[in-house]
């Protein structure tokens, strides 16, 4: 018998139609004699509407009182779920992130997990209960409501995996495994069967919508199996687990596969004094101004001067622009420029620590379809590189044959 944490999203659990389909689906899983904790997220475009509702009272809200609202979804999905399973004849209990007293700390919107007390969760299990439990919300040390922010159902169900230490985490979302790309630029697309902790959260990091960066965090510091899997279809998805004993998948898959990141802009200072300190006097406002910093280049001018070169969210694009402007009045800079019509393309695999080569192999790949490289971000298990976003869908095709990452099943 295994314990095997599910977590269903938005879309999985978007009607009561589907409420009953995930229901059936997880006393397929029950039947086969696993014991089953279930974590769901609020019906699709429920926290839009409740987003929504808070904005007409106040465009600004925030904080505690929105918390309290926008938890109202889960707790909605929980109850219908739970309805669901018992009408089929399957014991099921649902709780509250608070009544599971999921502790978080008090940064409401987007709170962190500090603890979790497992207790009645363990005692429903051992009577033979389905456990369902609604994601993306905690209680403080006050016992306030809090929410998660972005993704935060995916990391209630792996911390609730790592608490329990369970067999098995399971993702069901409307894709059926984690690609060697996405499917919808690239067609020969192949899903994965295994993927490690690290590449997943190098491959999220890039512009993988897949999972969420936290939830990838999560379960590589506990070492919970990760498994993504079809609401809609069956299959064996695609596991993400550590790469212990796994040294002749590793000399295989030198890539795993190719990420993008459509949402980049590139700013530029050029002639600003080659000084200690001057990155930090560059960068500082930046970072006061709640902007992250992307990729980094700092080059030498035969001058003396420096160029300083970086990338950050397209939304902040025009934010990080003028602040660089006033920088480098500041600084004396000859010029500042900036690009928001850029893209990301990388290539992510942990075989690349024992093969040279892969860096220029890209390079020329890129090469060869006419692509001008803008940028390079290397690590050991990852190459970066920024070009124009009208290369994007090309790049990405290059990359992925280049690479001979092409499901060839049909061959």
């Amino acid at each position: 018998m295994a314990l095997i944490v599910q977590k269903y999203g938005g879309t999985s659990v978007g009607s009561v139609e589907r409420i009953e389909a995930v229901a059936d689906k997880i006393i397929g899983y029950k039947q086969q004699g696993n014991d089953l904790v279930v974590v769901v997220s609020a019906m699709s475009g429920e926290t839009n509407r409740l987003t929504e509702l808070a904005k007409q009272i106040d465009p600004r809200a925030r904080g505690r009182e929105l918390d309290v609202l926008l938890t109202t979804g889960e707790q909605v999905t929980i109850a219908l779920l739970s309805m669901a399973l018992q009408k089929r004849g399957f014991p099921a209990r649902s709780y509250t992130g608070g009544q599971v007293r999921i502790l978080t700390d008090d940064a409401h919107n987007k709170a962190r997990i500090l603890s979790i007390d497992a207790d009645n969760i363990r005692r429903d299990l051992e009577l033979g209960r389905i456990v369902v439990v609604a994601g993306f919300q905690g209680v403080d040390a006050d016992g306030n409501i809090t929410t998660l922010g972005r993704g935060g159902s995916d990391t209630t169900g792996v911390a609730l995996a790592a608490a329990l230490k369970a067999d098995e985490c399971q993702i069901f979302t409307d894709v059926d495994g984690v690609y060697t790309t996405d499917p919808r630029v690239v067609a020969e697309a192949r899903r994965l069967e295994r993927i490690t902790f690290e590449e997943m959260l190098e491959m999220a990091s890039l512009g993988s919508k897949v999972l969420q960066i936290r939830a990838v965090e999560f379960a590589g510091k506990y070492n919970v199996p990760l498994r993504v899997l079809s609401s809609f279809e069956e299959g064996e998805g695609t596991l993400i687990t550590s790469d212990d004993n796994e040294e002749d998948s590793v000399e295989q898959a030198v890539i795993s596969g190719i990420a993008f990141n459509r949402d980049e802009a590139q700013l530029t200072i050029n002639g600003v004094p080659d000084t200690p300190g001057v990155a930090y006097e560059i960068l500082g406002p930046v970072s006061d101004a709640n902007i992250e910093v992307d990729m980094i280049v700092q080059n030498i001018g035969a001058d003396g001067s420096t160029d300083f070169t970086f990338t950050v969210h397209r939304n902040d694009y025009e934010a990080a622009l003028e602040i660089l402007q006033n920088t480098a009045e500041k600084l004396g800079a000859r010029e500042v420029s900036g690009n928001n019509r850029i893209v990301k393309l990388s290539i992510v695999g942990v075989g690349m620590r024992s093969h040279a080569g892969i860096a220029s192999r890209m390079f020329e790949i890129l090469a060869r379809e006419g692509i001008n490289i803008l940028m390079i971000s290397t690590s050991e298990i990852k190459v970066s590189v920024v070009v124009d976003e009208k290369y994007l869908e090309l790049g990405v095709r290059a990359l992925h044959d280049g690479f001979d990452l092409a499901d060839d099943s049909e061959e």
